[in-house]
């Protein structure tokens, strides 16, 4: 009786976003198991992916379910104490501490280099493409390269710093096309490791350190979907250090998540399985962090393409999940389909952004039109 007065109160949740459970459309939520109802008012999207990843629900059409839960603010009727908890979490804690650095790189980027080689570009490059006038995720994302490249106006010989330099695709990529030489950082011991041996043939220097630890001066820097583990109590360190690090003609460009409303705390299934202590800034958040350090250059959206990179990755998932299935289980599989499809409809219902924000010490000097 309760889970049935439970599956009541979702349906009536449901209906304003054209979601029906056990319905015919693509976006339909398929129930196999009826204490999925009683889970999500419970714990919300904790409990909802959950739920998924045990097998309680299916849906042919993930992304569209979400665009149209989060276009609809559906998400926004269902409050949980777990998410309370959590953001009273976030503004008593500094869940970003130096000590904890390592975590989202032990929890996440050392996953497996075989699986990540799978899903992403032969670049290996982990963050949204740029699809203007691309056919396919490899012109994308050097597409974006060059695009942030260009905005950075390198020039030969200069040292650049890559914070959060992944699987090194991008310090590769600077090197060999616009001869510069890189230092790219991360705080992921097997994506240190495949970057030197990626970048060995190019002027690239790989450390595994968190950001704080730099203090050498660079001409560039730029950082590429790392924002979003530096945590609001930390914006302003993060500038602090830019600033320390780069010279007075320097330039940095940002490239991060973002979302519309400043925050304290991340979702909490993202959290728990997908990136610990992660955290989205809010377009406040960054100006705050930076002001009397830099002055704003351009800042430029485009949160739809990262809608198209992210349904291409689960695409390459499902064309190569043979290639994987003896060292990744079901489970896995599901949670992975959860978190990109998830992701992929929020950033269709703009719930979430992607940012490239470029920021000089002095402001450039004469006349700059800025590559789009």
């Amino acid at each position: 009786m309760f889970d049935t007065h439970c599956k009541r109160q979702i349906e009536k949740l449901l209906e304003p976003a054209g979601i029906s459970v056990n319905g015919s459309n693509a976006w339909d939520i398929r129930v196999h198991d009826n204490r999925l109802f009683r889970r999500m008012l419970a714990y919300g999207n904790l409990g909802f992916g959950e739920a998924y990843m045990d097998g309680w629900w299916d849906c042919d059409a993930i992304d569209e379910l979400f665009f149209r839960i989060l276009h609809n603010r559906v998400n926004q009727k269902i409050n949980t104490f777990g998410r309370l908890t959590r953001s009273i979490a976030g503004h008593i804690f500094n869940l970003q501490i130096p000590s904890r650095a390592f975590t989202v790189g032990e929890r996440h980027y050392d996953t497996g280099n075989d699986f990540f080689a799978i899903m992403l570009d032969p670049g290996m490059h982990y963050s949204c493409a740029y699809w203007n006038n691309c056919s396919n995720l490899e012109e994308a994302q050097e597409n974006k390269l060059r695009l942030i490249f260009d905005k950075l106006m390198m020039q030969p010989g200069m040292n650049v710093l890559d914070i959060g330099c992944g699987w090194g695709g991008a310090a590769r990529y600077a090197a060999k096309h616009y001869d510069v030489n890189v230092t790219g950082i991360t705080v992921s011991g097997k994506q240190a490791d495949f970057a030197r041996a990626f970048c060995s043939d190019q002027p690239v220097s790989i450390k595994l350190c968190d950001y704080r630890q730099i203090q050498e001066k660079y001409d560039r820097i730029y950082s590429i979907g790392m924002f979003e583990h530096v945590g609001y109590k930390n914006y302003r360190r993060y500038f602090e250090v830019i600033d320390r690090c780069l010279s007075a003609e320097g330039l940095c460009l940002l490239h991060t998540i973002g979302g519309n409303e400043p925050s304290t705390c991340t979702d909490p299934w993202i959290s728990k399985y997908i990136f610990p202590n992660s955290m989205i800034p809010s377009a406040s958040q960054i100006t705050k962090a930076y002001e009397g350090k830099f002055v704003l250059e351009d800042w430029h959206v485009f949160a739809y393409d990262y809608y198209l990179t992210l349904k291409t990755w689960h695409e390459n998932i499902l064309q190569n999940r043979h290639r994987l299935s003896v060292s990744y289980s079901d489970r896995f599989f599901r949670m992975w389909k959860y978190y990109l499809l998830s992701c992929a409809g929020a950033f269709r219902a703009r719930l979430l952004q992607i940012w490239q924000i470029l920021l000089s010490p002095n402001g450039i000097k004469g006349r700059y039109r800025i590559p789009r």
